[in-house]
């Protein structure tokens, strides 16, 4: 149903981690490099166990910037639903975390789900383009799960 690739729009970057004696140290977001359409308005971090998926799920309006950085390594499953898309039908598969951190803008309307594959507690930051549920917490939350669809056509379990 998927065909492997890149999908139009989603915006993958290496990060460049700069260690010391004392740590390191990334730069996650630049003003200067981002499109003002995906600026960030808030950001939560949250922690993945080993073998856990998260999504898939996408949304209406909003984008996701998500940071992978470590602990752990991490799979991220991108599907592009959008029927005007030039890569409308690809699957798009990102490997990041500790060893190879990331970033990822994910537009509208694409499909995504990531999977701690490593053996321990993973850390992920979002940093999204809209407040989750508005102003107040007080507007229906953007986003379709389809992992709650068990006739889901987004699955986790066949990407390798």
């Amino acid at each position: 149903m998927f065909k492997d690739g890149f999908i139009h729009d989603v915006v993958v970057r290496d990060l460049k981690k700069y260690s010391d004696p004392r740590g390191w140290l990334i730069e996650v977001f630049r003003e200067d490099e981002i499109d003002l359409r995906y600026r960030p308005v808030m950001e939560y971090i949250s922690m993945t166990g080993p073998g856990i998926a998260r999504g898939p799920h996408e949304h209406y309006e909003q984008a996701d910037f998500f940071a992978f950085l470590g602990p752990s390594r991490f799979r991220i499953i991108l599907w592009d639903g959008r029927e005007k898309s030039p890569s409308f039908a690809t699957r798009q598969v990102v490997m990041a975390g500790e060893e190879e951190p990331k970033t990822l803008i994910i537009p509208p309307g694409v499909v995504h789900a990531y999977q701690n594959i490593g053996s321990v507690m993973g850390m992920v930051v979002n940093m999204p383009n809209r407040l989750y549920a508005g102003r107040g917490r007080k507007d229906k939350v953007d986003e379709i799960r389809h992992e709650l669809d068990p006739q889901s056509k987004y699955i986790i379990d066949d990407v390798s």
